[in-house]
């Protein structure tokens, strides 16, 4: 994550070779970081800043990791927590997730394996806050999604189910070079086992449906030796 998030991630950690060392990480990579070793002093911290992120250590010296996390649980229950400890057994990791724990990370660990995982965190967060879309579009292409149709020039186009779902994921990864497994596994399933040649049939169908030329394709291009790839303007 580049220095322009600015998220905000409180470490809860006793051992300040740790907890500095977790600080300056996440600081180089553009966070906004406060620090706490006991307790209280991180529900104090946490009340005043209201952090996106909390990194909190199990063993703590006057009291646990699950305790703290109960009680910042039951002030917001939207923050997200990654326990960090050195104990690495299923019944801790069960635990801290039952607790409402977001992710659980072992010591030793490797600091920007935890910078990439409360990445991924905040990402999935940020989709799922997302209102959904009900219209996706490039130029005069158009899909309603409230009703399952595409246009072009506000002209009603047919499509089969597949495809519906292989131009609905070129309009939701526009100007993304796809490999043809890519859109194997985006429409048909990453368990369908078919050969990727059918992905190619699907597309002259579609350049049939939506190009001008089919023998000069605007809107999905060919990727040589990767699969295809489909523009987000004229």
């Amino acid at each position: 994550m580049g220095t322009e998030h600015r998220n905000h991630v409180l470490i809860v950690e006793d051992d300040d070779n740790i907890r500095r060392f977790i600080s300056i990480n996440l600081t180089t990579n553009g966070f906004v970081v406060s620090e706490a070793a006991f307790a209280d002093e991180a529900l104090r911290s946490f009340t005043t800043n209201r952090p996106d992120v909390v990194v909190l250590d199990i063993m703590l010296p006057d009291t646990n990791g699950f305790e703290v996390c109960r009680k910042i649980r039951e002030r917001d229950p939207a923050v997200i927590i990654v326990f960090l400890t050195a104990r690495g057994q299923d019944l801790d990791k069960i635990k801290g997730l039952e607790l409402g724990g977001d992710d659980y990370i072992v010591k030793p660990f490797n600091p920007l394996e935890l910078v990439a995982r409360i990445n991924a965190i905040l990402r999935r967060t940020e989709i799922a806050l997302k209102p959904p879309k009900s219209v996706l579009q490039a130029g005069p292409i158009r899909m309603d999604l409230n009703s399952n149709k595409l246009f072009k020039h506000n002209v009603y186009i047919e499509l089969t189910p597949k495809e519906f779902q292989m131009i609905r994921t070129f309009l939701e990864h526009p100007d993304t070079a796809l490999s043809r497994n890519e859109l194997m596994n985006l429409v048909w399933g990453e368990d369908y086992i078919g050969d990727p040649k059918t992905v190619d049939v699907h597309v002259r169908k579609l350049r049939e449906k939506i190009e001008d030329n089919c023998s000069k394709p605007h809107w999905i291009e060919t990727v040589w030796g990767l699969g295809y790839r489909f523009r987000k303007d004229e």
